[in-house]
């Protein structure tokens, strides 16, 4: 697919993978919209990459996201790519206490909100000669890491529920996408790794956002990056050798 000249809305795009792509992207010649809950964050994002333009929402919000639905059919009616990206990873220990604090939270960011937007964005990029939404999960979908039990059983539903929209939208203009991640450099999960990752390499943004998008404009419909393209192929497989049993 053509990576320039589109109109593309990143969700948690003002840090780790969301701004790395929105990085590259801008400076393929894309109008670039990132959204995120931090307004400081987003005008960090804006300092070092200038084109950006920076919409505060939280996804998980109803009212947040009607508000942004308005503002992107009155000022961006030609937006034709949605990356849900915006993600959360908590530690629990069902063993331990506090497992299930800040679970709707999690559940809502991961899975409930990219299914809510999706929906409410169909009319607009349903408009478009074609468009594109892609949906953001990771390689843990397929490998559970099992310290983050929550988190990796909401990127395994989002890659169910990415299957079935492709298959539902196959008569339409609009093209799903599957993104998927393996272990990258940022700051979600406070950089926990499992113990048979911990000698891993975790991959920058950067270097993921360039792979990742060399697959997109290549035409794939499932973006395998790294070690994740073992973790599809082999899934609970790796299991024991993920969580250093």
């Amino acid at each position: 697919m053509k990576l320039t000249d589109n109109t593309i809305l990143i969700t948690g795009g003002a840090s780790g993978i969301g701004l790395a792509l929105a990085r590259q992207l801008s400076a393929r010649g894309n109008r670039v919209i990132i959204c995120g809950r931090s307004r400081e964050a987003l005008e960090a994002a804006q300092a070092d990459v200038p084109h950006l333009i920076a919409r505060v929402c939280d996804v998980t919000d109803l009212d947040d996201r009607d508000s942004l639905q308005g503002w992107l059919e009155n000022n961006h009616p030609d937006l034709n790519m949605l990356i849900n990206n915006a993600g959360v990873q908590y530690r629990r220990d069902f063993d331990g206490d506090a497992a299930v604090a800040d679970l709707e939270q999690e559940v809502a960011i991961n899975l409930t909100a990219p299914i809510r937007l999706i929906d409410e964005l169909l009319p607009i990029l349903k408009r478009q000669p074609s468009a594109v939404i892609v949906n953001v999960t990771s390689g843990l979908a397929f490998t559970p890491m099992a310290a983050v039990p929550v988190y990796c059983a909401t990127k395994a539903a989002l890659h169910s529920f990415t299957l079935s929209l492709r298959h539902q939208l196959k008569a339409t203009g609009v093209r799903v996408v599957e993104m998927v991640p393996p272990m990258v450099d940022t700051n979600l999960g406070g950089g926990m790794r499992a113990k048979g990752a911990e000698r891993q390499l975790a991959m920058s943004p950067e270097e993921f956002a360039t792979e990742a998008l060399a697959q997109l404009e290549s035409g794939r419909d499932e973006l395998l990056v790294g070690t994740s393209v073992h973790t599809r192929q082999h899934g609970e497989a790796m299991f024991a050798r993920l969580n250093g049993f």
